[in-house]
């Protein structure tokens, strides 16, 4: 593959702590998973070249702290969300108040990013750690309905019901996520593939590979 055909894309990953993002990108990366994992203030990113298309495209991975509430942080979320070719919001199904932020999280990267046509900017959903939905479901989880609902409200945007624990949905929720990134470059075909989806202070930190295997672990933030 010659580099003339490589592309660069950088895909955010945002939800509230604890909905499971670095143990999605962990699985998709390293395919590896842990129950617990250490929350940072600031960004984590990791990468990974992929064929999309015959194409080879380095999706740049990363991971926004919430950062409310603090000033002198939440002032550099533009160089972080500028530039980015997708983002990803991540919710637990099993949390309600994670799926009520989504609202939170989409307003914050619309006006972040500085998009103008935000209808046009490629979104994602993930509704993660669907392997707990069948032994804690309870009335507080989140159906799949209303998750739909919510994202033909934004626009039609895909949606995938994941778990990064069993590897469920993980590496099709990113391949889409590159897929519509790399689409976008042209309207018509950013549309053609969601169609086809459908059915210093701060602490950049990258995700280091030596990634512990599944850990019987409880507790912790596990983002």
């Amino acid at each position: 593959m010659s580099t003339s055909s490589r592309s660069l894309l950088k895909v955010i990953v945002l939800g509230d702590c604890g909905v499971g993002k670095t143990s999605l990108v962990n699985q998709y990366v390293y395919k590896k998973f842990r129950e617990q994992y250490k929350a940072t203030i600031g960004a984590d990113f990791v990468t990974k070249e992929v064929e999309v298309d015959e194409k080879v495209v380095t999706l740049q991975l990363l991971q926004i702290w919430d950062t409310a509430g603090q000033e002198r942080f939440h002032s550099l979320g533009v160089a972080f969300y500028r530039g980015a070719d997708c983002c990803v919001l991540v919710y637990d199904v099993n949390a309600p108040k994670s799926f009520e932020t989504l609202q939170h999280w989409h307003e914050e990267f619309i006006k972040q990013a500085g998009l103008t046509e935000p209808e046009k900017f490629p979104f994602i959903l993930m509704g993660n750690k669907a392997d707990l939905e069948s032994e804690e479901r309870n009335d507080e989880t989140i159906s799949e309905k209303r998750a739909r609902e919510w994202c033909t409200s934004k626009g039609n945007i895909p949606y995938f019901i994941t778990s990064a624990k069993e590897d469920y949905n993980v590496g099709a929720a990113f391949l889409c996520a590159a897929k519509l990134a790399l689409a976008n470059e042209d309207e018509n075909s950013f549309w053609q593939v969601l169609e086809e989806e459908m059915p210093s202070h701060i602490h950049l930190q990258r995700i280091p590979e030596s990634v512990s295997g599944i850990e019987q672990q409880k507790g912790g933030c596990a983002c």
